[in-house]
């Protein structure tokens, strides 16, 4: 095992339209991710990872970019950016940016001149296709966004592939002068001084050639294209030029965002020998509340699902690759909402629900509230979402004949608003994010939830994430322990251990509101050891109490 820097390192992902507005015109800035540097650096954390400030029409928030070496002035000036590098760094704090490579806005000026005609240039930085003979789309694949993923150009006559939303047509990576452009991208942010890359996507960028037709499931009306772009043919190869192009010889941290990456993949991925990324992005135990692959039909989560999930991750890279760590980010609801309970036991099961997490494996992210425990956000009126996966949604599943009630449902639980609702900073007019009318509305319990309120409180969740992250930096066997499943069979108890020369740690997480009763070799084990951490003062041994999060340590002979 090597000892890079990012091994031990803690992440906070900031989304900077909705963290602090210096302003007052209701969108978070650049000035104000300074203003609360302190704030971050006391949480413990060592990586800033930015979300898109890039310029940008702002049709997906910002990952739909117009201009890769211009911040947009909604979120301040490349001033503002520099000045936010130095000042983290001289915190000790690194950043890392968003790298949006799979596609661009339809603004930039790549594909104004690639759309303005078929001789043009820049033509083969997209993906341009005839339609078929009846005129329909080339493919019938099916937009992550809804709806096809193909546009029709009438000035040129073809159609452009856009596998989120029409504004963000997909980059052509099998022209190598796009990909050149790409590199010296990325080489013009780190040579500015950035710490690395969180990549969006990444492994949507190696298409089939052949664009085949998908699989149209039951009551489906396009077909899934996901067998033709996800880990495509020459991923690696891409992946491999960017790391010798860019990435070699630099100190730096790099996550791929990778949607129906499997761990045999991230293996390949992030083995250091094959010189790809440093680690990736998983999404399996964020679908497990899920039915049939459809994020919006929802089913009760089945505890055993999920630790069998982890369990895959944490023994498959292992020694080899390296795990990310995530329950929350931009595009995913809150976790005290989701796994945890965030009624009477929301401090408690937020706290169960980090040590779960951070006693595992690889590097932990935390999504900017997370450390206080906020909440899913229910807005009645659909008006007040501004989220283009949700809206986009609401009328498809309406078209299916989806109920009303169903569908706001489904975004309670399932909406990417969930996320994006603004930092609650204080119990001041809109949650001390903006003097103005904030962008999206502030969730209304921010009276109880906020960040003042969690740096009074030294049992805060905030100071329970601060101590793991301390733990991480201290303790060996958290990163470089083995992982062994324990009570595989409980429905309510996520139980493992982790391993190495020194000791034993043992996790236990109850994710119920109700006591449960532990094995009894368990008990044996721990009876003589005090806990490393815990969210409970009643310690019974024999039993986890309600959404009970404890950590012992067991030092060998």
């Amino acid at each position: 095992m090597t000892t890079a820097w990012w091994k031990k390192s803690t992440v906070y992902q900031i989304y900077p339209k909705s963290f602090n507005d210096t302003t007052g015109n209701g969108v978070g800035d650049i000035p104000g991710i300074i203003e609360k540097l302190d704030y971050i650096k006391k949480l413990g954390v060592d990586v800033i990872w930015l979300s898109p400030v890039y310029d940008s029409p702002q049709e997906d928030n910002g990952y739909d970019i117009r201009n890769y070496r211009m911040i947009d002035e909604l979120f301040g000036s490349m001033e503002d950016m520099d000045r936010l590098l130095a000042e983290a760094h001289s915190r000790d704090l690194k950043i890392v940016m968003d790298l949006v490579v799979n596609h661009t806005s339809d603004e930039h000026p790549w594909f104004v001149e690639s759309k303005s005609s078929k001789d043009n240039p820049y033509r083969d930085y997209y993906i341009w296709k005839d339609g078929k003979a009846d005129g329909g789309p080339p493919t019938n694949w099916r937009s992550i966004f809804s709806g096809s993923a193909w546009k029709y150009d009438e000035q040129t006559g073809q159609y452009y592939l856009h596998l989120f939303a029409e504004k963000q047509p997909d980059l052509n990576w099998e022209n190598p002068k796009m990909r050149k452009d790409v590199y010296n991208m990325m080489n013009f942010w780190l040579d500015k001084g950035i710490d690395g890359f969180r990549m969006d996507v990444i492994n949507f960028i190696s298409k089939d050639q052949a664009y085949p037709d998908g699989g149209v499931k039951s009551g489906e009306k396009y077909g899934d294209p996901g067998p033709y772009f996800v880990n495509g043919p020459r991923i690696h190869e891409f992946l491999q030029e960017m790391h010798g192009e860019v990435l070699s010889g630099r100190d730096v941290m790099t996550v791929g965002e990778m949607p129906g990456a499997e761990p045999e993949d991230a293996t390949v991925y992030t083995d250091p020998d094959n010189q790809e990324l440093d680690m990736i992005f998983t999404f399996e135990h964020m679908s497990l509340d899920e039915e049939g692959e459809d994020k919006w039909n929802i089913k009760p989560l089945d505890l055993r699902n999920l630790k069998e999930n982890f369990e895959k991750w944490q023994t498959s890279l292992h020694g080899t690759g390296w795990n990310s760590l995530y329950w929350n980010n931009h595009d995913q609801p809150r976790i005290v909402s989701r796994f945890g309970d965030d009624g009477k036991y929301r401090e408690k099961s937020a706290k169960m629900l980090a040590t779960c997490l951070h006693m595992m494996q690889g590097t932990p992210y935390i999504y900017q509230g997370e450390e206080i425990g906020m909440t899913n956000v229910h807005f009645e009126d659909l008006n007040d979402y501004q989220d283009i996966e949700t809206l986009n949604m609401y009328k498809e599943k309406s078209e299916l004949g989806w109920s009303h009630e169903r569908i706001m449902e489904a975004i309670y639980t399932k909406g990417r608003d969930n996320a994006r609702t603004p930092m609650q900073w204080d119990d001041s007019k809109n949650s001390g994010f903006t003097e103005g009318t904030p962008w999206l509305p502030v969730n209304d319990n921010y009276k109880s939830i906020n960040a003042e309120s969690a740096l009074q409180n030294k049992d805060s969740i905030f100071y329970y994430y601060q101590k793991l992250i301390s733990l991480r930096k201290g303790w060996d066997i958290i990163t470089s322990g083995s992982f062994k499943l324990l009570m595989r069979e409980s429905l309510n108890v996520f139980a493992y251990q982790r391993e190495n020369s020194e000791g034993i740690l043992v996790v236990l997480c109850n994710f119920s509101n109700e006591e449960q009763r532990l094995e009894e070799e368990i008990t044996t084990n721990i009876k003589n050891a005090s806990p490393l951490i815990s969210n409970e003062n009643n310690f019974k041994y024999r039993e986890l109490q309600p959404f009970e999060g404890s950590v012992y340590y067991i030092p060998k002979e």
